[in-house]
Order: C-alpha cells, then structure tokens, then sequence
C-alpha cells in the first residue's frame, strides 16, 4: 500500500527474516496447476462454496515465488520485478488469459525507470454485456532493499503486496479457465504503486482516452492475513461511496464485506489503485483489504515475511469471492451504484 504508515505509531517488536541475498535465476517456475476436485471445476457457486477452488498449498506456491529473497523485493524497474511480471505472464498464458494489448506488457508513459503494468483480459460471453468492462488489480511491485533491522535487508513485501497479487492470479485463473463471464474482465497487475500509484494512474487515463465503457474496478490490497475481532472478512475502502458492500454481501450470502473506521480516518481509499480509477472514470471503484494496522506488524518492514502469512485464510478470500465476481459480471444490470 503506498507509504503512509508515517500517519500513525506503531511500536511494536519486528521479527527476523532471512538475511541472504541470494543470486537471480533465469528460469522462472511454473504456476501451480489447477487443484482438482470432483467432476471438475464449474461455474457453480454451491460447487465452489462446498470444495473450493483454489487452496493454501497453490497459493503458498504464488506466494512463496512472489515474496522469495530471490526476487529482492520486487522494486519498479529491478529484475525482481521483472521475474514476479514473467511469472504473472506465464500463469496467464497457461490459463486462457489473453493479453488486453498486443502483449501482456503495458509500459508505464509517466515513470522515470523502465516498468509496466501486466494487463490480462477474459472477453464476456454476452452478446451485449461483453461491452461493459470490470477491471480487477493489485500492485506487484513493493520496495525492494531496505535499512537493515535484525540484519534483514530485503523488503519481501508478502503481505504488501504478493497477498493481493495472488489473489488476482487465482481470479484470473477461475475466469481463464471457465469462461464464465457475461461482462469482460481486465486482469491488471500494477507497478510504482509504491512510487505514487504511477502505473495505475498510467492504465487509467490511458484506458479513459481509450473510451473503454468501464462499468467497476475491483481492487485487491494486503489479504495475507485475517482481521481480529470483526463481524466481517474484509473490508473495502471508499465504504459509503458506493452500494459495493451490500452487493458482495448479498452474492456471498454472509457479511463478507464490512466498513473499517481505521480506513476512514486515513482515507485509505486514495492511496492504492482503485483511486485512479475513482478519479478518471467516476465509477465505483473500491479496495479489498484485511489489513487495519492492529493485525499486521510489518508493514513496509523487512518482516513481511511469507512465514507470516495465512494461506488458508487467503485461500478462502479467492473462493469467497469468485460467486461475488461472477454474480457482478453476470447480472443483466449494472448493480454497484455510486451513493
């Protein structure tokens, strides 16, 4: 999430991570396949709530790739970056999600170094709807190699942000694969988040000169780990701009969705990539997240550890959402209306 934990005192105790900065490799691993379950994987809601999509071992392989020392914290413009984008690429690639341009790769027009945001696309299979775009996001990158503490000096960034990276990667998947979306779906993975939201900014107004009829933008952001003590499973920010909760709620027939007061008086709604959106479409435009300053206690620390991480929980945010996503992209209106 793009810095602003100088808003607040945290003072809390830091754990140690690994301290070796290992060599880069050229190969870049598969994405983990499918988990399999019984006659295979439908766009059935019952289907998913009782066996679920994805699982915590596929998305600790995302995770355990995206957060590796190896990758040396996914600076814009470092060749960990680059690793995280081919690894993003190829799981595209190997489940039906198409480039939105001539390639996956989208150049940043606004940032000083070579980045790019990784844009996918799942075309709508109505004849009309397939008109109306939902963009779904999460930034990639973080903030590379930092200050010692503890003698660790790479900022792994697993919950900020491989956490909502993954989580984009198993939607991408889910639709890729089932094709069972009436609206089409932007898959975008951002860089310079960290820098300013450069690269969201840059795929917004680029988008918005394009004219693309964009209908929402969904945005995932530091999912890793479960809130304490709440009535909901995530929040979203920018809560009373739009009727987004109640929609969600009403698809996961649970309160998944609820208002955090922490990301009110920080007006955490302008400081990740649904903003840009907000700003240059005037559309609901909302962050997922779970992370509130009181669950969490490494943020943009060397800390952010994958050993710090709940998959399980992560598992189970992909496959709460996917009915939500697909009740969105289905409806015969547009339901998510700004207040």
């Amino acid at each position: 999430m793009q810095k602003f934990i100088s808003l607040i005192l945290v003072s809390l105790a830091l754990a140690c991570g690994s301290t070796k900065m290992v060599q880069t490799s050229d190969v870049i691993p598969s994405p983990p396949p499918a988990p399999s379950g019984p006659d295979g994987l439908k766009a059935d809601t019952e289907k998913i709530a009782s066996i679920g999509f994805t699982d915590a071992k596929t998305i600790g392989e995302h995770m355990n790739y995206l957060a590796s020392d190896e990758l040396k914290g996914r600076d814009t413009g470092s060749e960990g970056i680059e690793m995280a984008a081919a690894y993003i690429e190829k799981l595209f690639e190997n489940n039906g999600v198409e480039p939105y341009y001539e390639s996956y790769h989208d150049t940043l027009s606004n940032y000083k170094k070579p980045a790019y945001n990784v844009v996918g696309f799942v075309g709508g299979n109505d004849a009309q709807l397939k008109d109306e775009y939902i963009l779904i996001g999460a930034h990639y990158d973080h903030i590379g190699v930092v200050k010692p503490e503890n003698g660790d000096y790479i900022a792994n960034g697993a919950n900020d942000n491989a956490s909502g990276t993954s989580t984009v990667l198993e939607l991408a998947r889910y639709f890729g694969t089932n094709k069972s979306n009436k609206r089409s779906l932007i898959f975008a993975l951002f860089s310079a988040e960290e820098k300013g939201l450069y690269g969201s900014k840059h795929l917004a107004k680029k988008l918005h000169e394009a004219d693309l009829n964009l209908y929402t933008m969904l945005n995932f952001e530091m999912t890793g780990v479960p809130l304490r003590v709440k009535d909901h499973f995530l929040y979203i920010t920018g809560y009373g701009k739009s009727n987004l909760a109640e929609i969600c709620n009403n698809y996961a027939n649970e309160k998944l969705i609820g208002r955090s007061l922490i990301a009110k008086q920080y007006n955490l709604f302008q400081r990740s990539d649904n903003y840009p959106f907000y700003k240059e479409f005037g559309v609901p435009s909302h962050t997922y997240c779970a992370f509130d300053f009181t669950n969490f206690d490494y943020y943009h620390k060397p800390g952010d550890e994958v050993s710090e991480m709940d998959f399980e929980h992560m598992a189970k945010v992909v496959n709460k959402m996917i009915p939500v996503l697909e009740g969105i992209a289905n409806a015969p209106n547009q339901e998510i209306k700004m207040n």
